[in-house]
């Protein structure tokens, strides 16, 4: 037996183990997209694949991209990537099998088949340790089932093949017996998605172990035309548990029980806590995700934090449209605004001091304001890393055609660049990557056309064509009265307040044609009168016979910001779509009392195409 062949018979190297995992991790991520379709439970968000092939991506590219001389140094890299990458249930539990292999091969050169099936042993009795509350009919059922096979017939069969095959069957019919275990699979008609999982797992290890030659790369593919089992399972996402929310705890010693504890303290379910002493993974549902990061950074270092709406997953996932809609929270949407179209939102990352949060998902606008308002730390914004791009665009992809994202200016942000290598990684023409040009309101005035457009029935290239030629209607213009955020942030000189103080100014940024935000003009008379006067200031420059889509956003001034809507909008024709808090990614920089206007020049064809819609 060389090197890199299969293994037939006493004796696993690392060379070969390596080889195998590849084959098994490459075949669940080619089959994301079914898993993603199937996925049910614990909540029908339609994920657990592309979580999956997140978490295994990650092992590919950092536990398994260079050979090792041990068994045993090979899975603790394997784990520890496992751990780092694991997104969603399924790959948290899976991280913990890992972590549970790698504890029992841990010093071991080359491994006898008795010995992996110990391991195996070892990993299932890990795996379900990580959970609050297992579950029948899960992954957890089908990863004992292999396990228990294995130990049963390894004293017996030394040749790894057929014990690895014997395990292997077993394993499959666990799979089988989910939908009787787990009454809403019986009801979709569907096995556990992440016991599907695992088993396409097994099978691309499977593949390698016989026949020596690894599953097929990864490449862009389609899948079977099936509705997404949990299109009308909407009743089974608990409101009060909407967010699967996720981080990472580095520190010393980590006491896994209190972590749980605290988890719990918070009203969490479906809980995983997957890791060792100096690492953890932690996956839950939560009311609000902000009360569990505040918990878990009582622990230790808290990083690569991340939370879902999964009702706003199922219902994305149940929209019987060709192309989806994304965008990311650089974009000020109204909230009912983005649950009706079915916007995904990719939030950008927000910092005060050594807290790092999720924009308006781990930190609200109303959050973000206080803080601000509070002194101390002064925030800074920064990209979404490509990651959680290409994982929501893996997600889309599974339950649509076609993909659109509508991303913050790229004058302003390096945030369309992450999600432009984002989709450089999948099928580039089913993703396209629309520069808006524009930020907070702005920006979301091409989402919410772009939306529109695709709940019409418009392909991408159309909805691309449409905001591109849009984007020169729409114009973004911004007050700051305090401009002391400004001037800590590095955007005007120090010098300039007291002067801008002094004269009763109150400056006037528009975003120009370049995408950039520039000083367009000044207000005279204070701040107390300000949004009257900004109203007046815009309505010159508004045709008054024209129609017009108009939004406005504030910065902790929300009467503020309904006397310019008042003062803006009466005795025009004005789609009107109200008020919203502005969030970062304009606030750290203009600061309390900032208002911000953006309205779009509606032409006569497509503003009797909006009324109709």
């Amino acid at each position: 037996m060389t090197r890199n062949s299969a293994p037939s018979s006493h004796l696993v190297t690392a060379a070969q183990m390596r080889r195998a995992l590849i084959s098994g991790m490459r075949r669940v991520v080619n089959r994301r997209e079914w898993l993603d379709r199937i996925n049910v439970f614990p909540v029908p968000d339609g994920d657990t694949g592309s979580n999956l092939a997140f978490t295994l991506n990650t092992v590919i590219s950092a536990g398994l991209c260079r050979r090792c001389h041990s068994v045993g140094a090979l899975m603790r890299s394997v784990a520890d990537a496992a751990v780092d990458g694991a997104r969603g249930n399924s790959g948290a539990i899976l991280a913990q099998f890992f972590s549970g292999v790698s504890q029992a091969l841990a010093g071991v050169d080359s491994a006898t088949p008795p010995l992996l099936a110990n391991a195996a042993k070892v990993g299932a009795t890990a795996a379900c340790g990580a959970l609050s509350e297992p579950r029948e009919g899960t992954i957890i059922s089908v990863i004992r089932a292999f396990a228990d096979a294995w130990v049963a017939c390894a004293a017996s069969v030394e040749n790894v093949r057929v014990g690895f095959a014997e395990a292997l069957s077993h394993a499959r019919l666990a799979l089988a017996r989910t939908p009787d275990q787990l009454p809403i699979l019986k009801q979709a008609g569907v096995v556990d998605a992440g016991a599907q999982g695992f088993i396409d797992l097994l099978e691309g290890i499977a593949e390698y172990v016989d026949s020596g030659r690894l599953s097929a790369p990864i490449t862009p593919h389609s899948v079977p035309e099936i509705p997404f089992a949990g299109e009308y399972l909407h009743d089974d996402v608990d409101e009060l548990h909407r967010w699967c929310s996720e981080c990472l705890i580095s520190g010393e010693g980590l006491p896994l029980q209190q972590i749980r504890e605290a988890l719990m303290s918070v009203g969490a379910v479906s809980v995983v806590v997957a890791g060792g002493q100096e690492k953890v993974r932690v996956h839950a549902h939560v009311a609000e995700p902000a009360r569990m990061f505040e918990r878990m950074r009582e622990f230790g270092r808290v990083s690569a934090i991340k939370a879902d709406d999964m009702l706003a997953q199922q219902t994305e996932a149940s929209r019987q449209q060709a192309v989806a809609v994304v965008t990311d929270s650089g974009a000020d949407l109204p909230c009912a605004l983005q649950q009706d179209l079915a916007i995904h939102v990719v939030p950008v990352r927000v910092s005060f001091g050594d807290e790092d949060f999720l924009d308006k998902v781990s930190l609200s606008a109303a959050e973000f304001h206080r803080r601000l308002r509070a002194g101390g730390a002064f925030p800074k914004t920064s990209q979404p890393p490509a990651g959680d791009f290409r994982r929501q665009f893996e997600i889309s992809l599974s339950h649509h055609d076609e993909l659109v994202y509508v991303g913050l200016s790229r004058a302003l942000s390096g945030t369309l660049q992450a999600a432009e290598s984002a989709a450089g990684r999948l099928d580039q023409e089913r993703v396209r990557v629309i520069d808006s040009g524009h930020a907070s309101c702005g920006q979301a005035l091409l989402v919410v056309l772009a939306a529109e457009l695709a709940r019409r029935g418009a392909d991408s290239k159309a909805i691309r064509d449409a905001v591109e030629a849009a984007r020169a209607q729409v114009q973004t213009w911004a007050i700051t009265r305090d401009v002391s955020f400004a001037v800590r942030g590095g955007r005007i000189p120090a010098w300039a307040k007291p002067l801008i103080a002094g004269l009763g100014l109150v400056p006037v940024a528009k975003i120009k044609p370049s995408g950039r935000l520039g000083v367009a003009g000044a207000l005279w008379g204070g701040a107390r009168s300000a949004p009257a006067r900004f109203a007046r200031y815009l309505r010159r420059r508004m045709n008054p016979v024209q129609r017009w889509r108009v939004l406005i956003g504030h910065v902790g001034c929300a009467d503020d910001a309904e006397v310019l809507r008042r003062g803006l909008i009466t005795g025009l024709d004005v789609d009107d779509l109200g008020i919203v808090e502005v969030g970062p990614a304009v606030g750290a920089h203009a600061g309390t009392g900032a208002l911000v206007v953006a309205w779009q020049h509606i032409p006569a064809a497509t503003a009797a195409d909006t009324q109709n819609a």
